[in-house]
């Protein structure tokens, strides 16, 4: 695995011009990678002012947004917590992104229960590294929907590290680059990748394995990450730069005092640049020339025209210039481990095809003393040979158990495939089961069928009948469309497709008693193709009958023809 770290420490921007250039491209170095000698406590000189050529990737800037001074109201202290902030550093997070880190939270604390990782130190980190995702912009999986890469890393301006992927995360076969939601390099995820959703792949751009990886990482070393110092040192594990250890303590905190979800897609980035593809490699930055200002020291008050509000500037420093380290955050206690999920029902579900099932599929999370346990990322799945969906047309998503313990998924939306599936919900947590909901899907059915029209149904042997018979089914009311029919002739008193007297016609021509795979249109209407009397007189039935039972019976009378007159 590569040493490289990611210490995106700014050597300075000489000119509003050059820091713009450096916001471009974010450096893949950012990723986590090797555990320094040293990771804990304060910077060496060396590391606060990496020379020429150090591992260090010069101008290439993090998100620096620091949080509004406004904190977010915790759950449940405002009937106004909006769904969606409004400003550019609001505290909601995408349902997926939340998810995932919950998740991994979740994780570790079955596997590895000292570590104390907090889910919402993975959402300040989630939130420097990518903005969330880019807002949360995953799919169904919790795959970025667009690819999240840092620059290529070949010498220019950057780290120069060569391939390690084959260009499998980062599609570049010459020389690596930072993926996905937490900034991996290929190297790195290589040793710290995780399958954390269970698709049987390592992705670094899929938010729950990313999350799951940042933390396994985190944890390294047999961290406490409720003690300071090695939540300081994990952090600077991440990345060795004190502006990055203030900027994700400053957002860790923020996160502790309360947030929010909002929909996938719809969380906002921060203000500036951020991860991205950004296109060809930048040319080494030229060195100022004697007219060109200075940067400031560390000590220095940010220099004018690139504080946080000058449009077009460069990365600001966090809070403003100060180095000064935020006062220790507040960790939040241990959540208790979920040792098992249960039903909170044990019905069937069933449903007609193209209908919405009634019944809703719904889990709560216990600890080992049996009680509810909130926060708990729970999958449900749609498994088994079947077109439904829940209703957002997806076959799996992530909700959150609630205070209760419980999760309840969406209705579904049964498709036009009956027969028998599944609904599954699972937990990402070590040793606990998965529980099974059964669900069926049946054919549509008719509750009622009428004639249209009243006519009576005669013909002379030998002829056809004049008019064809048209029916209208319908199922509480409505009509009811696409419902399987048959149409048989009998003999009055039989039930069996009669011997002789009217009949359809085959393709053949040839005379049919009995017609199956009949279906009603999109209006519940059903017309049957034209009878034709044969030479036996008398009086018949015609019973047509939907799924479901809906029954009509017609007679049908074939009368001889008018005797020849002398």
């Amino acid at each position: 695995m590569s040493a490289l770290f990611g210490r995106r420490l700014r050597r300075g921007a000489t000119t509003t011009a050059v820091a713009a250039a450096a916001i471009a491209a974010l450096s893949a170095s950012q990723a986590p990678g090797a555990i320094p000698p040293d990771a804990g406590g304060a910077q060496s000189a060396a590391d606060a002012n990496p020379p020429a050529g150090s591992s260090a990737t010069g101008n290439s800037p993090y998100y620096t947004e620091l949080p509004p001074l406004t904190t977010p109201d915790k759950p449940g202290t405002s009937i106004d917590l909006p769904a969606i902030g409004t400003g550019p550093a609001e505290a909601g997070i995408p349902a997926s992104v939340l998810a995932a880190y919950k998740q991994a939270e979740q994780s570790l604390a079955e596997t590895k229960p000292g570590c104390n990782l907090p889910w919402q130190l993975l959402a300040a980190i989630g939130k420097v590294e990518s903005g969330q995702a880019r807002g949360g912009r995953v799919d169904a999986n919790g795959t970025t929907t667009s690819p999240i890469l840092g620059p290529v890393l070949n010498g220019i301006g950057f780290a120069n590290i060569s391939d390690t992927d084959n260009g499998e995360y980062d599609g570049d076969s010459t020389h690596d680059r930072a993926v996905g939601p937490m900034q991996f390099i290929p190297s790195t995820w290589a040793t710290w990748g995780r399958d954390a959703n269970g698709d049987g792949r390592k992705d670094p751009s899929n938010i729950y394995d990313a999350a799951l990886a940042a933390g396994e990482y985190l944890c390294h070393a047999d961290r406490d990450l409720s003690v300071d110092a090695d939540l300081r040192r994990a952090i600077l594990s991440y990345n060795q730069s004190q502006e990055y250890l203030t900027t994700v303590l400053t957002w860790f905190e923020y996160y502790n005092k309360g947030t929010h979800e909002v929909p996938d897609g719809t969380g906002v980035l921060p203000v500036g640049t951020g991860p991205a593809d950004p296109g060809p490699s930048p040319s080494p930055t030229p060195p100022p020339s004697p007219d060109t200002p200075k940067p400031p020291k560390p000590s220095d008050p940010t220099p004018p025209g690139t504080g946080p509000s000058t449009p077009g500037g460069g990365p600001t420093k966090p809070g403003g210039g100060s180095t000064t380290p935020p006062a220790p955050p507040t960790t939040p206690a241990p959540k208790p481990v979920v040792k098992r999920i249960e039903k909170t029902d044990t019905g069937t579900l069933t449903a007609m095809a193209g209908s919405q099932f009634t019944e809703r599929t719904s889990v709560r999370a216990v600890d080992a003393a049996g009680e509810p346990v909130a926060d708990v990322p729970v999958r449900f799945e749609i498994v088994g040979d079947t077109d439904a969906r829940f209703v957002s047309g997806k076959s799996a998503l992530t909700l959150s158990t609630g205070e209760d313990g419980t999760a309840t998924a969406p209705p579904v939306q049964a498709g036009e495939q009956t027969g028998e599936f599944a609904i599954r919900a699972s937990v990402d947590v070590k040793g606990v089961a998965d529980v099974e909901y059964a669900a069926s899907v049946t054919a549509r059915q008719a509750d009622g069928l009428t004639r249209t029209g009243d006519k009576e149904l005669t013909a002379e042997s030998g002829t056809a009948f004049e008019d064809q018979v048209s029916v209208k089914a319908t199922y509480q009311g409505e009509a009811a469309s696409d419902v399987a029919a048959t149409a048989v002739i009998t003999a009055v008193g039989g039930s069996a497709p009669s011997a002789d007297g009217p009949y359809f016609k085959d393709a053949d021509g040839e005379p049919l008693r009995e017609l199956t795979e009949l279906k009603t249109d999109a209006d519940g209407a059903l017309q049957l193709p034209k009878i034709y009397a044969d030479d036996t007189t008398g009086t018949f039935l015609l019973r047509i009958e939907t799924e479901g039972g809906a029954t009509l019976t017609v007679e049908l009378k074939v009368t001889a023809p008018p005797a020849d007159t002398p």
